[in-house]
């Protein structure tokens, strides 16, 4: 029996947190990853990041409307080329309106930052939290490509309990509420799963925030 056949239904994974799934569908993922291809280039393009410590995240990273390094955000490409950060787009803030919504039947101030993680088969994310941000509106965060195994933990210890969920390419994920800072991370991603027609080898991972900071001026 093909699995596929019935829909997977849509999951509280915690108080505040819920995994709708196939939320975009294919022409509207083709849409975001062909504006995803578009962001990633150069200035203010798809880069590695570096950590304090001297270590480098395996996960690829482009920012839209403030940039984010570790662990702060500046309106230039800080780390990097030291180019202005790309826009925005209003497009973008009525996803994320449309999102909220969907999944905790709210409305949502408007969407300013977007961080958009280009995971290779060997790419993880450790354990974190969205902390950077003056505002705790939900974050909104869909995927592209190939699936990966998301871990979904507390808001006290980077350790259990924490869930693990499937993301597969067009999922959305939004966390606001008790579980806004709650840590999350990505321990694998499963290569070769990505649809056929949608013509991307790993995965991206657009999350969507509020930034909270004074309009630049």
């Amino acid at each position: 029996m093909d699995a596929e056949l019935f829909p997977r239904p849509r999951a509280q994974v915690a108080p505040g947190a819920v995994h709708l799934p196939d939320w975009l569908d294919p022409d509207g993922q083709r849409a975001l990853l062909a504006a995803c291809r578009e962001w990633a280039r150069p200035p203010a393009g798809l880069r590695t990041v570096r950590t304090p410590g001297g270590g480098t995240m395996t996960a690829r990273q482009v920012c839209l409307g403030w940039h984010w390094y570790p662990y702060a955000y500046a309106r230039t490409v800080a780390d990097g080329d030291g180019a202005p950060v790309k826009p925005f787009p209003a497009w973008l803030d009525a996803l994320a309106w449309r999102a909220v919504r969907d999944a905790l039947g709210q409305q949502a101030p408007p969407y300013d930052i977007a961080l958009i993680n280009f995971y290779d088969a060997d790419a993880r994310m450790g354990m974190h939290r969205d902390a950077d941000e003056r505002s705790d509106a939900p974050v909104v965060s869909l995927s592209l490509g190939d699936s990966c195994v998301f871990r979904f933990g507390n808001t006290a210890t980077r350790t259990r309990p924490y869930t693990d969920v499937e993301l597969r390419s067009g999922d959305l994920f939004v966390f606001g509420g008790p579980s806004r800072l709650a840590y999350h991370g990505v321990p694998r991603v499963r290569p070769g799963t990505a649809p056929p027609g949608l013509g991307l080898r790993g995965r991206l991972n657009v999350t969507l925030r509020v930034s909270g900071f004074p309009p630049a001026g």
